[in-house]
């Protein structure tokens, strides 16, 4: 994994809309080394000093190796786009897009695992290491240099406990959201063995929600595999059952028709935890407080 100020990182799509350019130029401005940008049809452009390519090939051309791509394209142009970025050597791909086809992500994901490509989204504000790097739309005021790895499956959530942690004085190594569409490139797994091999991250806080089995399998992977002390959030635990409520769907799910611990449920994934002795906090004003006792014990 490469993420420093030094990172060359490309902006696909960055003139799909005022968002985009508007990320992108966010990004630069943080001091993250955007080199370039690419959109079909528009090469050959300047966007506040940020040139505009029609092909990543350009791109590699004018700038050498790339080491990440930001893709904010439409949803159903990522697979070319991820496929492109792959086939240039890119090896990091950050998806801020929502709502890709789920056979998209299925075909990129096994494209990533057979490259060693690391894939993070889509649907995800991305990739911040406070004070050095933005691959996406965090809000970097949320975020001071510090101990704390934040890995998560939501997005607003993660600048709120961001900024939870921030008000307490603990600072974060690299916040990460990886994603809320239904198939994700990076798993709860592959961001804790990052974070556990990490020099500058003393402690793990893991962000997880109602609906899938993937809090549950890092449960037990931490208490397999994780050194360093882990402390867990679900979201959606006291989501009402059956109420629709449009992308918060995600959340409760699980809680329309399930009426026993099943896997996918706050009550399941709360008990993974439990049984790894994993702390669970119960709102995330407590997040803070839990970090410290486990720094404390740790250190």
């Amino acid at each position: 994994m490469n993420l420093t100020p030094q990172t060359k990182v490309l902006v696909q799509g960055i003139t799909e809309s005022p968002a985009s350019t508007q990320a992108a130029l966010m990004m630069k401005a943080y001091g993250t080394n955007v080199v370039a940008g690419v959109s079909p049809g528009q090469g050959g452009q300047e966007l506040h000093g940020i040139p505009v390519f029609d092909l990543v090939e350009q791109a590699l051309s004018a700038f050498g190796k790339i080491d990440t791509s930001v893709i904010f394209v439409h949803p159903y142009s990522v697979l070319d786009a991820a496929l492109e970025a792959i086939a240039a050597g890119i090896q990091q791909i950050v998806i801020v897009t929502e709502g890709v086809p789920p056979l998209d992500m299925v075909r990129l994901v096994r494209k990533a695992e057979a490259t060693e490509t690391l894939v993070v989204g889509p649907n995800c504000p991305g990739i911040i290491v406070p004070d050095k790097l933005l691959l996406g739309t965090h809000p970097s005021e949320f975020y001071t240099p510090g101990p704390v790895g934040l890995i998560s499956r939501s997005n607003t959530l993660t600048y709120e406990i961001a900024l939870q942690l921030t008000n307490a004085k603990l600072g974060q190594s690299i916040g990460v959201s990886i994603g809320s569409d239904v198939i994700v490139g990076s798993s709860f797994m592959q961001w804790l063995q990052i974070l556990d091999e990490d020099d500058s991250t003393d402690a793990i806080v893991l962000v997880g929600e109602v609906g899938s089995g993937s809090e549950e399998a890092a449960a037990s992977y931490i208490a397999e595999a994780i050194d360093k002390p882990v402390i867990a959030y679900i979201a959606g635990r006291y989501a009402p059952k059956g109420q629709p409520l449009g992308h918060a769907g995600t959340l409760i799910s699980s809680r329309a028709a399930v009426q026993t611990i099943d896997a996918g449920t706050a009550e399941s994934k709360i008990a993974a935890f439990q049984e790894a002795k994993i702390p669970v906090a119960e709102r995330i004003s407590q997040i803070p407080e839990l970090v410290k006792k486990a720094l404390k014990k740790s250190g």
